[in-house]
């Protein structure tokens, strides 16, 4: 069994903002493969996929970026979800635009949803993507930054993007390997 959150904001208006790419990236997974969300519960969003003998679940926390933890655990605790099982995605300020990086541990790097869910699960000790946004320019505050939707020029970059950690994503269900995976799609 595996858990794959994507973390962002609920609502339209945060729709395709730098801050949401979690979120992006669980839909296209979900349109690729003609999934969609079913369920609510846990303040999250989810949907399961039995996949190769497997069942895969898919999350998008709606308890706002910051609390996203509390929507985690719960979810885990409910369907016996380890902690070596579970795949967050995310933005990361500190990668260009078009660059991922994965990782099976470390900090939050600042980044408020992370920081929630390390709380709430006691542990740094999980997987995770990071996908790069890049820094604000111009004198842009970072709030700004992350709530404004990506550049022309950088969406067609983060949409290739996306298509990357969609890929990632499906090799680590398949290989059950995310060293494996890491080794992969750090080099991409």
């Amino acid at each position: 069994m595996k858990l794959i959150i994507g973390l962002g904001n609920p609502g339209s208006k945060y729709d395709g903002t730098r801050h949401n790419i979690g979120f992006d990236v669980v839909d296209r997974f979900l349109g690729k493969h003609s999934l969609s969300m079913t369920d609510q519960k846990f303040r999250a969003d989810y949907t399961s996929w039995h996949h190769n003998g497997e069942r895969i679940y898919f999350m998008k926390p709606y308890t706002y970026m910051n609390l996203s933890g509390e929507a985690v655990l719960p979810l885990m605790s409910y369907f016996g979800i380890g902690m070596e099982d579970i795949l967050v995605i995310y933005d990361d300020l500190d990668l260009e635009p078009g660059r991922i990086r994965l990782r099976r541990n470390g900090s939050s790097g600042g980044h408020n949803g992370m920081k929630s869910i390390i709380e709430m699960l006691g542990s740094q000790e999980f997987n995770r993507i990071k996908v790069g946004i890049g820094r604000p320019s111009g004198g842009w505050k970072v709030v700004d930054h992350v709530l404004a939707p990506f550049s022309p020029e950088d969406r067609v970059t983060i949409d290739a993007t996306i298509d990357r950690v969609v890929e990632a994503i499906e090799h680590w269900i398949e290989h059950d390997d995310f060293s494996a995976t890491m080794n992969i799609y750090n080099q991409k």
